[in-house]
């Protein structure tokens, strides 16, 4: 399977032509082709290899303006999806058509695939590093190989695809000392290859980290977020850029357009050749580009779609995407990229007198508010620059704009956390309750 198989089919031209036939005035067709070889372990040993493959095609039409999208899985009867797509369109109100015209363009694949007998090697590394230090520990984890072909056509003469092939592990480690239980993980997603030794190291330096319970801080104090626990933080500031928010009036940085968002040290953009979340084009195929959405501190843009974009004036940013198969292409990112600092992680640690550090967490941001309470479910105690150990039951609140204008420092560490690319950060102080030591 490959970006050849779409780009050679002709489902998707019997589609667009019955389509126009049927008295559309306009019609896209989008393809999806998956490939998935995933290998799980299970408390220190291979458990299962597995393949698994799908196949959507999704159709959507205008009739009189008004639109119809219909989806089908595996194998396609053309006439029955564009008589359901047509049923469908006379339900809805009429609207504007955006379709990208008269584009042909194929892309070379991206990332290379790796057998599974490759990704069982890299899981029995990984799982052999850990328990050799620590060989109480119970170690799980998946390594998958993932192929996925996308193809976009139109009515109008847009016909785009590109093959584009991830490797994605996933780690926990279970460690049980009598009545107390912790659970360290972390997981990678690159191009070609996966570092199960970098992986290894990382839940060691957790297990190491975690070796005593401590009682935490309380009060106000600084707080440190792994680049693990950041994207907490972006999560919001991505819900703040999207221009959909803006035209509904729900974003704090409505007309904020050339002024200060955040700490001056903070530089947030997308980039469409970055790392495993590059992506030619968005599901409207319109083509990706990077874009800076706050320099320095300063808010420069919002990302949009082509109908969001044409209500604001500004045009799609390449940023048109499809929150499932089933669903019409709205505002979103593929990648979201912080520009990091020149502190190292140990460095942040120094500069705390009494903080906490976040690596893992229960519970998230309240959307678009910003206002947050999490319990951490992983979190460590520093004290005159030292972490001292783990600490337990405890809950941090604050406000993420708040956060983003009081940052301390950031560090060189930066990571991909899924699609944030994003360094630690260490904050001024935030509100901490936890239970009576």
């Amino acid at each position: 399977m490959g970006s050849e198989n779409l780009s050679q089919d002709t489902l998707a031209e019997q589609l667009l032509e019955l389509a126009i036939k049927s008295g559309a005035e306009a019609a896209e067709v989008y393809q999806s082709q998956s490939l998935s070889r995933p290998v799980f372990f299970e408390a220190n040993r291979l458990k299962q290899l597995e393949t698994s493959q799908s196949e959507g095609t999704a159709l959507r039409l205008w009739r009189k303006g008004r639109p119809g999208l219909t989806v089908a899985y595996g194998t396609v009867d053309a006439q029955t999806m564009v008589e359901r797509a047509l049923a469908l369109s006379q339900l809805n109100q009429p609207e504007t058509v955006e379709l990208v015209q008269d584009s042909h363009a194929s892309y070379p694949d991206i990332g290379q695939a790796v057998p599974s007998e490759v990704l069982v090697n890299w899981g029995k590394e990984a799982i052999a590093l850990i328990r050799d230090v620590y060989p109480d520990v119970l170690c799980s984890s998946d390594w998958e190989c993932d192929v996925e072909t996308t193809r976009l056509v139109n009515s109008r003469g847009l016909n785009c695809y590109y093959n584009d092939t991830t490797l994605n592990c996933y780690m926990s480690a279970e460690w049980v000392r009598g009545n107390d239980f912790l659970s360290v993980a972390d997981g990678q997603t690159q191009r070609d290859i996966l570092y199960p030794e970098k992986l290894a190291h990382q839940i060691l330096q957790r297990l190491d980290w975690s070796r005593e319970n401590v009682p935490p801080p309380t009060g106000r104090v600084p707080v440190l977020f792994t680049s693990k626990a950041a994207d907490m933080l972006w999560g919001t500031a991505q819900a703040a850029l999207n221009g959909k928010r803006i035209l509904e009036l729900a974003s704090p940085w409505v007309e904020r357009l050339g002024t200060p968002v955040m700490s001056s040290s903070l530089t947030l953009y997308q980039d469409p050749q970055a790392g495993p979340y590059s992506c030619p084009f968005d599901d409207e195929g319109t083509p990706t580009q990077g874009l800076v959405f706050i320099q320095d501190g300063i808010l420069q843009n919002f990302y949009c779609d082509r109908t969001t974009g044409k209500k604001l004036g500004i045009h799609s940013t390449g940023n048109g995407f499809r929150p499932s198969f089933s669903s019409y292409p709205t505002p979103e990112l593929y990648n979201f990229l912080i520009q990091p600092g020149d502190v190292s992680l140990s460095e942040l640690i120094h500069l705390m007198d009494d903080g906490l550090i976040i690596d893992q967490m229960l519970g998230g941001g309240n959307g678009i508010s910003g206002d947050f309470s999490i319990n951490i479910d992983l979190g460590y105690r520093v004290k005159n620059g030292e972490i001292i150990g783990r600490v337990k039951d405890t809950m941090v609140a604050g406000n993420v704009y708040t956060v983003l204008k009081e940052l301390v420092a950031l560090g060189n560490d930066a990571d991909w956390n899924g699609s944030f690319y994003t360094p630690s950060l260490l904050v001024e102080g935030l509100s901490t309750t936890s239970k009576k030591y």
